[in-house]
C-alpha cells in the first residue's frame, strides 16, 4: 500500500523532548517485557497430555507418526499451516509466517523440532513448497483426525481451516500434548507485524487505535503470498520483489 497521500505526520519536537517521551515509552516497554516473562514461565509449568492416539502423515519420506516429526528431538512444535484439500494453494497468512520463520539449526540446538502439517494432501502441498522457496519440513495429515483433534480443521462453518501452533513433548516414546494457540495468539509470528508495530504508520488496518489521518484498510484483504505484491519493475523500492 502506498503511503504518500497520507495526512498524518508525527508531532516535530526538539531532540530532548523526544528522548523525554522515549524513556516514557520505554518504562512501559520494559514492563511489558516482564510481563512476557513471567506468562512465558507460567506456561512452561502448565500441566500436560498424554497422546494415546496413533496420527499417520505424509511426507517427502513417505507414512510417518507424530514421533517421527520430534527427528529425535524431545520437544517438538507443530505450526497448523491453513490448506484446506480442495485449495491450489495455501493461505496467505500462514504463508507470511512461514516466510518469517529462521533457520531451524536453532531450534534443533535446542532440542526442539519444528514442522509444518496442513490437512491438504501431499501432492499439493510440494508444488507450492517449491514455488514459496521454503525448506520447512512439511506434512500432510489428510489420512488422520490431527487437524480435527487438535482444533485446526472444523467439521463445518464458513470457515473450515484454523492457523494455529501445538507444542508437544516426549519421554522416551511417550507423547505429550502441552500447548496451543490460535488466532492472535500466534502474533508474535508475525515478524512482519512486529516490524510495522515499530513504525510510525503501524500495521495500516482499520481495527488499530492509529493517529488520525493514517492510511488503513480492512485486515486480511491486502495480504498477498509473497511473488503476488504488485510492485512497479522500476520503482526502486526496497520491497521490490523480482520475478
Amino acid at each position: 500500500m502506498s503511503t504518500e497521500n497520507s495526512t498524518y505526520l508525527p508531532k516535530i519536537v526538539t531532540r530532548d523532548e523526544w528522548l523525554a517521551v522515549r524513556q516514557n515509552l520505554l518504562t512501559k516497554e520494559k514492563e511489558m517485557t516482564r510481563a512476557r516473562d513471567e506468562l512465558s514461565a507460567e506456561r512452561r509449568r502448565m500441566p500436560m497430555v498424554e497422546i494415546d492416539k496413533s496420527y499417520i502423515f505424509e511426507g517427502p519420506e513417505g507414512k510417518v507418526g507424530l514421533l517421527d516429526l520430534f527427528r529425535d528431538c524431545r520437544q517438538l512444535i507443530v505450526y497448523h499451516f491453513m490448506f484446506d484439500p480442495s485449495w491450489d494453494e495455501g493461505c496467505e497468512g500462514c504463508s507470511m509466517i512461514v516466510d518469517s520463520m529462521g533457520h531451524l539449526s536453532h531450534l534443533y540446538a535446542r532440542d526442539t523440532s519444528l514442522v509444518l502439517v496442513s490437512q491438504a494432501p501431499l501432492n499439493k502441498i510440494e508444488p507450492f513448497k517449491e514455488r514459496m522457496g521454503w525448506y520447512m519440513p512439511w506434512y500432510s495429515s489428510f489420512d488422520s483426525d490431527f487437524n480435527y483433534d487438535f482444533e485446526a480443521t472444523s467439521e463445518s462453518g464458513v470457515q473450515r481451516q484454523h492457523q494455529g501452533l501445538s507444542v508437544f513433548l516426549r519421554d522416551a516414546d511417550r507423547i505429550f500434548h502441552t500447548y496451543s494457540t490460535y488466532s492472535r495468539g500466534l502474533d508474535t509470528l508475525f515478524s512482519n507485524f512486529n516490524y510495522l508495530d515499530l513504525t510510525p504508520l503501524g500495521r495500516q488496518e482499520t481495527w488499530e487505535n492509529s493517529p488520525e489521518g493514517c492510511p488503513q484498510s480492512p485486515p486480511y484483504e491486502w495480504w498477498r503470498l509473497h511473488d503476488a505484491y504488485d510492485h512497479p519493475e522500476d520503482s526502486g523500492s526496497c520491497c521490490h520483489l523480482k520475478r
